[in-house]
Protein backbone atom coordinates (compact mmCIF):
# COMPACT_ATOMS: atom_id res chain seq x y z
CA UNK A 1 0.00 0.00 0.00
CA UNK A 2 1.60 3.71 -0.90
CA UNK A 3 1.53 5.87 2.40
CA UNK A 4 1.46 9.49 1.60
CA UNK A 5 5.16 10.98 2.92
CA UNK A 6 4.61 13.17 5.79
CA UNK A 7 4.51 16.82 5.72
CA UNK A 8 7.89 18.33 5.59
CA UNK A 9 9.08 15.59 3.51
CA UNK A 10 8.99 16.27 -0.68
CA UNK A 11 9.78 13.54 -2.48
CA UNK A 12 13.19 13.57 -3.90
CA UNK A 13 11.62 11.85 -7.17
CA UNK A 14 9.39 14.98 -7.39
CA UNK A 15 12.49 17.56 -7.66
CA UNK A 16 14.24 15.40 -9.91
CA UNK A 17 11.35 14.88 -12.00
CA UNK A 18 11.10 18.57 -12.23
CA UNK A 19 14.38 19.48 -13.27
CA UNK A 20 14.30 17.30 -15.99
CA UNK A 21 11.26 19.27 -17.23
CA UNK A 22 12.84 22.16 -17.13
CA UNK A 23 15.97 20.85 -18.89
CA UNK A 24 13.69 19.96 -21.58
CA UNK A 25 11.60 23.18 -22.06
CA UNK A 26 15.26 25.21 -22.19
CA UNK A 27 15.78 22.71 -24.70
CA UNK A 28 12.50 23.47 -27.00
CA UNK A 29 12.80 26.96 -28.29
CA UNK A 30 16.72 26.23 -29.31
CA UNK A 31 15.06 23.43 -31.98
CA UNK A 32 12.78 22.90 -34.84
CA UNK A 33 10.89 20.47 -36.69
CA UNK A 34 10.27 17.00 -35.54
CA UNK A 35 12.33 17.04 -33.05
CA UNK A 36 10.68 20.14 -31.48
CA UNK A 37 7.44 18.26 -31.87
CA UNK A 38 9.49 15.00 -29.92
CA UNK A 39 10.30 17.51 -27.29
CA UNK A 40 6.51 18.47 -27.14
CA UNK A 41 4.98 14.51 -26.39
CA UNK A 42 8.71 13.96 -24.39
CA UNK A 43 7.17 17.65 -21.84
CA UNK A 44 3.84 16.85 -21.59
CA UNK A 45 4.31 12.66 -20.31
CA UNK A 46 7.31 14.18 -17.84
CA UNK A 47 4.68 17.12 -16.87
CA UNK A 48 2.14 14.48 -16.16
CA UNK A 49 4.51 12.28 -14.55
CA UNK A 50 5.47 14.75 -12.38
CA UNK A 51 1.81 16.16 -11.64
CA UNK A 52 -0.04 12.37 -10.94
CA UNK A 53 3.43 11.44 -9.24
CA UNK A 54 3.21 13.87 -6.68
CA UNK A 55 -0.23 13.54 -5.63
CA UNK A 56 -0.31 10.12 -5.21
CA UNK A 57 3.03 10.49 -3.20
CA UNK A 58 1.70 13.16 -0.91
CA UNK A 59 -2.14 12.60 -1.05
CA UNK A 60 -2.31 9.24 -1.32
CA UNK A 61 -4.09 6.79 -4.09
CA UNK A 62 -7.82 8.54 -3.82
CA UNK A 63 -6.50 12.24 -5.07
CA UNK A 64 -4.90 10.46 -7.79
CA UNK A 65 -7.59 9.11 -8.86
CA UNK A 66 -9.53 11.81 -8.58
CA UNK A 67 -6.89 13.61 -10.51
CA UNK A 68 -7.03 11.54 -13.66
CA UNK A 69 -10.90 11.26 -13.64
CA UNK A 70 -11.71 14.60 -13.52
CA UNK A 71 -8.43 15.93 -15.53
CA UNK A 72 -7.37 13.39 -18.11
CA UNK A 73 -10.69 11.10 -18.51
CA UNK A 74 -12.70 14.79 -18.32
CA UNK A 75 -9.91 16.23 -20.69
CA UNK A 76 -10.37 13.38 -23.04
CA UNK A 77 -14.30 13.45 -23.25
CA UNK A 78 -14.21 16.89 -23.99
CA UNK A 79 -11.56 16.77 -26.85
CA UNK A 80 -13.81 14.11 -28.15
CA UNK A 81 -16.97 15.64 -27.83
CA UNK A 82 -14.98 19.06 -29.26
CA UNK A 83 -13.03 17.20 -32.50
CA UNK A 84 -17.04 15.65 -33.30
CA UNK A 85 -18.88 18.32 -32.86
CA UNK A 86 -17.22 21.43 -32.77
CA UNK A 87 -18.64 22.16 -29.25
CA UNK A 88 -17.75 23.85 -26.79
CA UNK A 89 -14.34 25.13 -28.99
CA UNK A 90 -15.25 25.55 -32.33
CA UNK A 91 -14.52 23.08 -35.43
CA UNK A 92 -10.59 22.42 -35.61
CA UNK A 93 -8.49 19.58 -36.10
CA UNK A 94 -5.32 17.68 -35.36
CA UNK A 95 -2.15 17.14 -37.68
CA UNK A 96 -0.50 13.99 -37.33
CA UNK A 97 2.43 15.17 -35.20
CA UNK A 98 1.78 15.01 -31.53
CA UNK A 99 1.49 11.02 -31.74
CA UNK A 100 -1.57 8.23 -31.53
CA UNK A 101 -4.95 9.54 -31.91
CA UNK A 102 -8.26 8.01 -30.24
CA UNK A 103 -11.28 9.19 -31.56
CA UNK A 104 -9.63 11.98 -33.47
CA UNK A 105 -8.01 13.65 -30.38
CA UNK A 106 -3.73 13.08 -29.92
CA UNK A 107 -3.75 10.94 -26.60
CA UNK A 108 -1.05 13.81 -25.19
CA UNK A 109 -3.54 16.10 -25.11
CA UNK A 110 -5.60 15.31 -22.17
CA UNK A 111 -2.56 14.30 -20.16
CA UNK A 112 -1.19 18.27 -20.62
CA UNK A 113 -4.05 19.19 -18.98
CA UNK A 114 -3.96 17.06 -16.08
CA UNK A 115 -0.49 17.89 -16.14
CA UNK A 116 -1.29 21.80 -15.11
CA UNK A 117 -4.30 20.95 -13.37
CA UNK A 118 -2.96 19.87 -10.46
CA UNK A 119 -0.30 22.33 -10.06
CA UNK A 120 -3.31 25.11 -10.41
CA UNK A 121 -5.57 23.47 -7.63
CA UNK A 122 -2.65 23.91 -5.59
CA UNK A 123 -1.85 27.38 -6.08
CA UNK A 124 -5.56 28.26 -5.39
CA UNK A 125 -5.54 26.22 -2.15
CA UNK A 126 -2.69 28.22 -1.00
CA UNK A 127 -4.02 31.32 -2.00
CA UNK A 128 -7.58 30.75 -0.23
CA UNK A 129 -5.62 29.37 2.87
CA UNK A 130 -6.24 26.46 2.54
CA UNK A 131 -9.31 24.57 4.92
CA UNK A 132 -12.84 24.28 5.26
CA UNK A 133 -13.05 27.54 6.97
CA UNK A 134 -15.09 30.10 4.71
CA UNK A 135 -17.56 27.76 3.71
CA UNK A 136 -19.06 28.31 0.27
CA UNK A 137 -17.67 31.54 -0.25
CA UNK A 138 -13.92 29.97 -0.18
CA UNK A 139 -15.11 27.52 -1.88
CA UNK A 140 -16.05 29.30 -4.88
CA UNK A 141 -12.68 31.46 -4.29
CA UNK A 142 -10.93 28.60 -4.96
CA UNK A 143 -12.66 26.70 -7.77
CA UNK A 144 -12.75 30.31 -9.63
CA UNK A 145 -8.62 30.59 -9.01
CA UNK A 146 -7.82 27.47 -10.29
CA UNK A 147 -10.56 27.31 -12.80
CA UNK A 148 -8.27 30.65 -14.32
CA UNK A 149 -5.21 29.74 -13.20
CA UNK A 150 -5.61 26.59 -15.92
CA UNK A 151 -7.79 28.10 -18.53
CA UNK A 152 -4.98 30.87 -18.81
CA UNK A 153 -2.75 28.71 -19.31
CA UNK A 154 -4.14 28.35 -22.99
CA UNK A 155 -3.22 31.47 -23.84
CA UNK A 156 0.18 30.58 -24.34
CA UNK A 157 -0.69 27.23 -25.24
CA UNK A 158 -2.97 27.35 -28.09
CA UNK A 159 -1.13 30.03 -30.11
CA UNK A 160 2.21 28.17 -30.07
CA UNK A 161 0.66 24.92 -31.07
CA UNK A 162 -1.02 26.57 -34.31
CA UNK A 163 1.79 28.25 -35.27
CA UNK A 164 3.72 24.89 -35.31
CA UNK A 165 1.23 23.53 -36.92
CA UNK A 166 0.04 20.83 -34.68
CA UNK A 167 -3.84 21.46 -35.05
CA UNK A 168 -6.02 24.81 -36.80
CA UNK A 169 -9.31 26.10 -36.53
CA UNK A 170 -11.74 26.13 -39.69
CA UNK A 171 -13.65 29.24 -38.32
CA UNK A 172 -10.94 31.52 -36.49
CA UNK A 173 -13.52 34.03 -35.84
CA UNK A 174 -13.93 36.66 -33.73
CA UNK A 175 -10.54 35.98 -32.32
CA UNK A 176 -8.72 37.92 -29.67
CA UNK A 177 -6.71 41.04 -30.90
CA UNK A 178 -3.44 39.85 -31.86
CA UNK A 179 -4.17 36.12 -31.68
CA UNK A 180 -5.76 35.55 -35.36
CA UNK A 181 -6.37 31.86 -36.29
CA UNK A 182 -7.83 31.42 -32.96
CA UNK A 183 -11.76 31.88 -32.13
CA UNK A 184 -12.73 33.28 -28.59
CA UNK A 185 -14.89 30.33 -28.17
CA UNK A 186 -11.86 28.39 -27.65
CA UNK A 187 -10.63 30.12 -24.50
CA UNK A 188 -14.38 30.13 -23.03
CA UNK A 189 -14.35 26.30 -23.82
CA UNK A 190 -11.34 25.46 -21.71
CA UNK A 191 -12.58 27.74 -19.40
CA UNK A 192 -15.63 26.21 -18.85
CA UNK A 193 -13.42 22.59 -18.92
CA UNK A 194 -11.30 23.76 -16.22
CA UNK A 195 -14.57 25.26 -13.95
CA UNK A 196 -16.33 21.72 -14.36
CA UNK A 197 -12.50 20.04 -13.46
CA UNK A 198 -12.28 22.11 -10.51
CA UNK A 199 -15.74 21.99 -9.30
CA UNK A 200 -15.13 17.51 -9.37
CA UNK A 201 -11.88 17.04 -7.68
CA UNK A 202 -12.52 18.35 -4.08
CA UNK A 203 -15.29 15.84 -3.84
CA UNK A 204 -13.93 12.91 -5.31
CA UNK A 205 -10.62 13.63 -3.78
CA UNK A 206 -11.66 14.39 -0.04
CA UNK A 207 -10.22 17.06 2.38
CA UNK A 208 -6.24 16.11 1.68
CA UNK A 209 -6.47 18.09 -1.07
CA UNK A 210 -7.72 21.47 1.03
CA UNK A 211 -4.61 22.15 2.16
CA UNK A 212 -1.23 22.76 1.56
CA UNK A 213 2.25 22.40 3.27
CA UNK A 214 5.69 22.26 2.54
CA UNK A 215 5.40 19.23 0.08
CA UNK A 216 3.86 21.04 -2.26
CA UNK A 217 6.67 22.76 -3.02
CA UNK A 218 8.02 21.42 -6.63
CA UNK A 219 4.05 22.07 -7.83
CA UNK A 220 4.23 25.57 -6.87
CA UNK A 221 7.87 25.83 -8.30
CA UNK A 222 5.84 23.91 -11.65
CA UNK A 223 3.06 26.22 -11.79
CA UNK A 224 5.63 29.58 -11.56
CA UNK A 225 7.97 28.32 -13.89
CA UNK A 226 5.55 27.62 -16.25
CA UNK A 227 4.32 30.93 -16.06
CA UNK A 228 7.21 32.75 -15.99
CA UNK A 229 9.26 30.85 -18.54
CA UNK A 230 5.66 31.13 -20.88
CA UNK A 231 6.48 35.02 -21.11
CA UNK A 232 9.69 34.76 -21.63
CA UNK A 233 9.63 32.29 -24.19
CA UNK A 234 6.44 33.99 -26.08
CA UNK A 235 7.97 37.47 -25.71
CA UNK A 236 11.85 36.68 -27.07
CA UNK A 237 12.06 33.09 -28.17
CA UNK A 238 9.01 32.31 -30.29
CA UNK A 239 8.32 35.29 -31.99
CA UNK A 240 4.88 35.50 -30.57
CA UNK A 241 4.61 39.11 -28.62
CA UNK A 242 0.95 38.75 -28.44
CA UNK A 243 0.69 35.79 -26.58
CA UNK A 244 3.24 36.77 -24.22
CA UNK A 245 0.73 39.75 -22.99
CA UNK A 246 -2.47 37.89 -23.00
CA UNK A 247 -1.00 35.32 -21.04
CA UNK A 248 1.14 37.06 -18.57
CA UNK A 249 -2.27 39.27 -17.75
CA UNK A 250 -4.85 36.35 -17.54
CA UNK A 251 -2.74 33.90 -16.01
CA UNK A 252 -1.09 36.28 -13.91
CA UNK A 253 -4.21 36.50 -12.06
CA UNK A 254 -3.13 33.53 -10.50
CA UNK A 255 0.56 33.43 -10.64
CA UNK A 256 1.62 36.75 -9.27
CA UNK A 257 -0.37 36.87 -6.26
CA UNK A 258 1.17 33.24 -5.50
CA UNK A 259 4.82 34.27 -5.98
CA UNK A 260 3.99 37.01 -3.51
CA UNK A 261 3.38 34.56 -0.82
CA UNK A 262 5.89 32.51 -1.10
CA UNK A 263 8.24 35.48 -0.62
CA UNK A 264 10.49 34.77 2.51
CA UNK A 265 9.14 37.42 4.37
CA UNK A 266 5.24 36.47 3.95
CA UNK A 267 6.83 32.77 4.63
CA UNK A 268 7.10 33.04 8.05
CA UNK A 269 4.48 35.47 8.54
CA UNK A 270 1.61 33.09 7.32
CA UNK A 271 2.81 29.31 8.82
CA UNK A 272 1.53 26.99 6.45
CA UNK A 273 -1.73 25.11 7.48
CA UNK A 274 -2.42 21.66 8.61
CA UNK A 275 -3.11 18.91 6.75
CA UNK A 276 -5.73 16.61 7.58
CA UNK A 277 -4.21 13.11 6.66
CA UNK A 278 -4.64 11.42 3.05
CA UNK A 279 -7.76 9.41 2.56
CA UNK A 280 -10.01 10.74 5.65
CA UNK A 281 -13.57 10.73 3.90
CA UNK A 282 -14.83 14.51 2.69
Amino acid sequence: MIRPTAPGHTPRTTWALLAVLMLVQICYPLTAGQTRARLTVATVLLGYLLSTGHALLTRGPRAAAALIVTATGGGFAIEALGVATGFPFGSYDYSEQLGPKLAGVPLIIPLAWTWMAWPAWLAAVRLTRGGSAGGAGRAIQRIALAAIGLAAWDLFLDPQMVAEGHWAWRDTTPALPGLPGIPISNYLGWLLFAVLVMIALRPLAGTAVTTTDSRDAPMLALYLWTYFSSVLAHAVFLDLPASAGWGSAVMGLTAVPLAVTLLPGRRRSAPESRRPRAGTSA
